[in-house]
């Protein structure tokens, strides 16, 4: 299907919003919602692609467990956290490996993401690491349409 590019991310700065959800009780729309109106007020942005970030907890992915809570953010990169709007949070993450999917297609499809964890990683000589999973949405992603891209950042380590 698609084969990922493997990259060593450097550390982001990232302002935005989050919330708590699981695959059941999905607040992404909510999210995404309150926070694009108000994008424009961060003045420091390192560039114009918006970050939609998830951190699981640890064992989110022992078993498949669509009531499992976990945190997602709505986010951009900025160079700084100076100056930055109340009404935002700030959040740090961490470099390290990415198994990076170039993905084309509506984000309401998720089967990327069922070829990535059943298919792709169990012979990628790769596992999941416990740093935030997130997929950057530049200037090509069109949300629900079929001809949107994005890319698709999954945290790996060596087996």
């Amino acid at each position: 299907m698609v084969t990922p590019r493997i990259t060593v991310l450097k550390e982001k700065k990232l302002v935005g919003k989050c919330m708590g959800m699981s695959l059941l009780n999905d607040k992404t729309g909510e999210l995404w919602n309150g926070f694009i109106p108000l994008v424009n007020r961060i003045s420091n942005r390192s560039n114009e692609d918006k970050i939609a970030l998830q951190r699981y907890p640890n064992t989110y992915f022992d078993s498949f467990n669509p009531n499992l809570e976990f945190v997602k953010w709505a986010a951009v990169e900025v160079t700084d956290f100076k100056g930055m709007p109340e009404d935002f949070e700030t959040f740090v993450l961490a470099g390290g490996l990415y198994a990076v999917f170039d993905y084309k297609g509506s984000s309401a499809d998720k089967r990327i993401f069922e070829y990535i964890y059943t298919s792709w990683l169990p012979i990628s000589g790769y596992r999941l690491d416990e740093r935030p999973h997130f997929e950057v949405l530049g200037k090509k992603y069109k949300n629900n349409d079929p001809d949107s891209e994005e890319e698709i950042w999954i945290p790996i380590q060596p087996i």
